[in-house]
């Protein structure tokens, strides 16, 4: 054997098992986008049917079209090692990055997390909580918001896209939303899901009449979204499973201020709940974590960008950013002294959105 046919008969062996870690890495990294398990499928089948005929004897094959099939395979085959890294950074992308700002805290300094006239980090065991510097917060659709933009302090992924589409179009969010006082209705509504809403410098969540909210900030020129719930009043609420160890991200309001909340490594969806139960959330909606769709960032204090996850996949269109401008710190609309609701304040919002007219006749003579 000589030199050349050797060495392709090595590079053959390596490819193929290359293009068969790859698709194993697919199904790990769960990016549930069918083009690409159409390819990196296709992938291992013309490496393995390279490798195959080599070991067989090329030289014994008679019909042209084979031959021609056999060498558009080892053509093929350079890129398999461009398709292994691109999943191999997809599956690495779904691990947190390290964030050194955090300042700790303990379980009995849970309600010292605040907002503050900067953008603040806190680290529990189990969690990252951030309070980005911001006057309003807008959702951003079909260009992905640049670094470049001094004004934004965070940028992640909001609502659930219905399909996996290269090309933008607002029909393919999920959920009623809002851009920026445009609201755009939906096809694609989930009963497990609530809203939160952004206008007039506030911010609130809404679990029941999530059309009606969205529309009202639209109306005021604000911004909002629908995604899954997973607290409301301080309760869990069971509103969807994860089976799966992941990392996982909430936008939420804690001791009165609007955050975002991520695991700080992978873990259940039950644990993640019980971790946001703990440090005492008030209301959290899910954010999109997916391969690529966890893709998000923010600005430190000495405005340098750091990337959280930063793979960028181009079927992702919409983000949640936080900006800052010469317009005073946002406060809560549920509560414009931004500090939690009572109990007293819950049960009556609550009766009154749910027109219980006996309940509401209790709450008064109590």
């Amino acid at each position: 054997m000589n030199k050349k046919k050797a060495f392709l008969g090595i590079w053959l062996m390596l490819m193929t098992l290359v293009s068969l870690m790859a698709y194993t890495m697919y199904f790990v990294a769960q990016m549930r986008f069918s083009v690409l398990l159409y390819s990196y499928s296709a992938l291992t089948v013309t490496q393995l049917f390279a490798l195959i005929t080599f070991l067989v004897g090329s030289e014994k094959i008679k019909r042209k079209f084979v031959k021609i099939i056999y060498r558009l395979c080892i053509l093929v085959s350079l890129a398999v090692i461009p398709a292994f890294i691109f999943i191999f950074s997809g599956l690495m992308s779904q691990y947190h990055a390290d964030v050194k700002e955090a300042v700790a805290v303990s379980q009995d300094e849970y309600d010292t997390m605040l907002a503050g006239k900067d953008t603040l980090i806190y680290e529990t065991d189990k969690l990252y909580v951030f309070f980005p510097k911001y006057s309003r917060v807008e959702l951003t659709c079909g260009k992905r918001p640049s670094k470049r933009d001094t004004s934004i302090t965070w940028c992640s992924g909001a609502a659930f896209q219905h399909s996996i589409e290269l090309g933008f179009s607002q029909e393919n969010v999920e959920g009623y939303h809002a851009v920026c006082g445009e609201y755009y209705d939906s096809p694609y509504i989930n009963e497990a899901c609530g809203a939160v809403v952004f206008y007039e410098g506030g911010f609130d969540f809404e679990f029941e009449d999530m059309e009606g909210a969205i529309k009202e900030a639209a109306a005021k020129g604000g911004s909002g979204f629908m995604q899954f719930r997973l607290m409301e009043d301080g309760q869990k609420v069971n509103a969807f499973t994860m089976p799966r160890v992941r990392s996982y991200r909430a936008i939420a309001e804690l001791n009165g201020d609007l955050c975002i909340i991520d695991s700080i490594e992978m873990m259940h969806f039950e644990d993640f709940l019980d971790a946001l139960c703990e440090i005492g959330v008030t209301d959290a909606l899910y954010m999109d974590m997916g391969a690529g769709w966890n893709y998000s960032w923010y600005r430190t204090e000495a405005g340098r960008v750091k990337e959280l996850f930063g793979l960028k996949v181009p079927w992702s269109h919409n983000w949640v950013v936080f900006k800052e401008n010469a317009v005073k710190k946002a406060k809560s609309m549920k509560n414009t002294a931004l500090q939690p609701l009572s109990g007293w304040q819950k049960a009556v919002k609550k009766a009154k959105s749910r027109k219980n007219t006996a309940c509401w006749q209790n709450i008064r003579e109590k």
